[in-house]
């Protein structure tokens, strides 16, 4: 007869990794090429001039310059000039 409980097994003790959505460049702050303005679930914000969407919906720079948002969510990245 055993003199110790015997380990019973658990269903939960999964997760999965987080996916760090968010907004990561603000209005007036500058980019470069491939820097990652927002990552989202679905269209919330949606991209504008010098800017592009991946597949899983990332709004990302194509240019250097500085993060706008428009009043319709939609996101623009304005060239610096001179450079």
């Amino acid at each position: 007869m055993a003199h110790k409980k015997g380990q019973g097994s658990t269903r939960n003790g999964r997760d999965s990794n987080p996916q760090y959505r968010g907004i990561k460049k603000y209005g007036g702050e500058k980019v470069k090429p491939g820097q990652i303005i927002v990552r989202q679930c679905g269209t919330r914000f949606k991209p504008g001039k010098n800017v592009m969407m991946g597949k899983d919906y990332t709004i990302f720079s194509v240019v250097d310059g500085n993060v706008q948002f428009d009043t319709r969510r939609r996101i623009n990245v304005l060239p610096v000039e001179g450079s």
